[in-house]
């Protein structure tokens, strides 16, 4: 046979009866079955989701690969999936995640468009976070075409993105950060890039995150993350441990942010770690905005102003530092969210020893030890953040340094009540003697 135009690798893990329903989907594609191949990566089950696979073989053209249980290791199952690919272009599909008839068609139409590109589908049923499980009457009675058809509109049945994509025209490129919403149980890239990127990374060793960073990598490498809503799938109800995936989201957030730092991922990792996710998209659009309006921002000054505060020698981190610091500033960390001024201002004042250390951050979770410095400057190139950001970049800097200076507050009308926390602390810290 020819080789396969596209090949559809299925991870799962003892979800047997999962791995049945999405199968027999495949076998219904309008795509030609024998264009495309099917690749079950199996986790390690202990259950008979290999017979299962094989059962299939001849409605599918089927490959079937296991590897040893050793904990939660989809990533690797899915890389383990894409070895054995012999097509060009990679589809992914969980197990438990029904393919509608336009699936495989639908993903390789999304390729045959100019450009690079990573491409994720729209899932009907999809959302994580719902406690409760709703699925449509009809599900597992009528054709998945008849259920899309007639629950389309129901909020309960729309894809957990639904809203924010709708927001942007259905065009992930509209967002200031695509990648956000680059989820691995619909989504499929070409097999070059995809291993150009080093596909999953196999850190991640429990649910989820996996596929957003892998996501996050292929942007980075120049491709566009575009929607297919042609492409569509349906997601069979949870099983509502909720609480413990947001917990390995947390986890994996932290590992994320410890790989990339820099100020979205950073945004990203808050969102998890706060629990804060609705805002996330409004957040990384603020940021982007302010990064443009606060380019001609030079904060020089206020650095020096407050470096006459402190004693000689003392270690100093900068939030917000800008394209210039005052020669005056003993060895610091520089922190800057535009990633072009703090270049600038690291090369504007080299020493021997390369006193100043940069950061690409916003100030909200840095890599900073805590207690590491005697004094962190908070500076005016923050104050466009500071009405939704402003108490954690406080409290960050309370935990990197043993004294923080805000500078030009009256710069910004809403950071009074921080104003005041302030100088409540400073007094708190005379009267301790620290």
């Amino acid at each position: 046979m020819a080789d396969p135009a596209i090949s559809v690798i299925v991870p799962t893990y003892n979800r047997r009866d999962e791995l049945r329903q999405t199968l027999e989907t495949l076998t219904a594609q309008e795509f030609p079955a024998k264009e495309f191949e099917v690749i079950v990566a199996d986790d390690g089950s202990s259950d008979d989701s290999a017979e299962v696979a094989a059962s299939f073989d001849g409605p599918l053209r089927m490959k079937y690969v296991f590897q040893e249980d050793l904990g939660y290791r989809a990533g690797a199952a899915r890389n383990a999936g894409a070895r054995l690919a012999a097509a060009p272009i990679l589809a992914f599909l969980d197990s438990g995640t029904l393919a509608g008839p336009g699936f495989a068609g639908g993903h390789l139409a999304a390729h045959s468009e100019p450009g690079r590109r990573a491409v994720v589908g729209y899932c009907f049923g999809y959302n994580v976070f719902r406690q409760e499980k709703w699925a449509p009457d009809s599900l597992g009675t009528a054709s998945l075409a008849d259920v899309v058809r007639l629950y389309r509109d129901e909020p309960l049945f729309r894809d957990l993105r639904h809203r924010e994509w709708e927001r942007a025209g259905f065009d992930p490129m509209k967002f200031a950060a695509p990648w956000f919403q680059f989820y691995s149980m619909n989504c499929s890239v070409r097999a070059a890039e995809f291993w150009t990127v080093g596909g999953f990374d196999e850190i991640f060793k429990t649910w989820g995150i996996e596929d957003v960073e892998l996501g996050y990598r292929l942007y980075r490498n120049g491709l566009a993350i575009t929607l297919s809503r042609d492409a569509w799938t349906v997601e069979l109800p949870g099983d509502g441990q909720i609480r413990r995936r947001l917990y390995s989201l947390m986890r994996n957030a932290q590992i994320f942010l410890d790989k990339f730092r820099e100020p979205f991922v950073e945004l990203y990792a808050e969102a998890l770690l706060s629990l804060k996710i609705k805002t996330l998209e409004d957040d990384s659009r603020m940021l982007a905005r302010w990064t443009e309006q606060a380019r001609e921002l030079d904060v020089a000054a206020e650095i020096e102003s407050a470096v006459r505060e402190l004693p000689a020698g003392a270690s100093v981190a900068v939030f917000g530092c800008g394209g210039s610091v005052p020669a005056a500033l003993p060895p610091a960390a520089l922190l800057d969210f535009d990633a072009a001024l703090l270049a600038r201002a690291l090369l504007a004042t080299p020493t021997a020893d390369g006193r100043h250390s940069g950061h690409h951050a916003i100030g909200l979770r840095t890599e900073l030890a805590t207690g590491w410095a005697d004094a962190v400057i908070v500076t005016s190139r923050l104050r466009g953040l500071w009405p939704r950001y402003g108490q954690r970049i406080t409290a960050e800097a309370h935990r990197v340094g043993r004294r923080v200076l805000v500078t030009a507050l009256q710069q910004c009308d809403s950071c009074s009540w921080l104003a005041s926390r302030v100088n409540v602390l400073r007094r708190l810290r005379r009267r301790r003697g620290g």
